[in-house]
């Protein structure tokens, strides 16, 4: 793998929030794709009180270098005040899938294409 390649996942309460920034990050051309899964139920800390809360899983797959691109487009779309923002590398993959997300990933003046 010459590039390196990315998972962002995100968690929000709604799933038209999910598919929100789910369009948002392919539309912009900052993910191949994002996969939405849910309802899931999510445990933690929040402001000294343990929480538990349905939500909904947006995990995008992209390239290390849109990562910071990928993260502003997430906190302008996010509900919570302080958004999971996770990236995880993607440590193998097969050549096909990368060139297609290398192909998925171009920022360019093209528009997207229609099917």
């Amino acid at each position: 793998m010459k590039r390196a390649y990315i998972q962002v996942s995100t968690t929000v309460a709604k799933a038209a929030d999910a598919r929100a920034i789910a369009r948002a990050l392919v539309t912009r051309r900052l993910a191949a794709c994002v996969q939405v899964s849910g309802p899931i139920t999510s445990t933690y800390w929040w402001r000294g009180n343990i929480e538990t809360a349905r939500e909904w899983l947006c995990v995008a797959k992209t390239r290390r270098s849109l990562y910071a691109k990928v993260e502003a487009a997430i906190k302008e779309l996010h509900p919570y005040e302080v958004p999971e923002i996770v990236a995880t590398p993607i440590t193998a993959a097969s050549a096909e899938y990368l060139a297609w997300l290398d192909a998925e990933t171009i920022i360019s003046a093209r528009p997207p294409r229609r099917r």
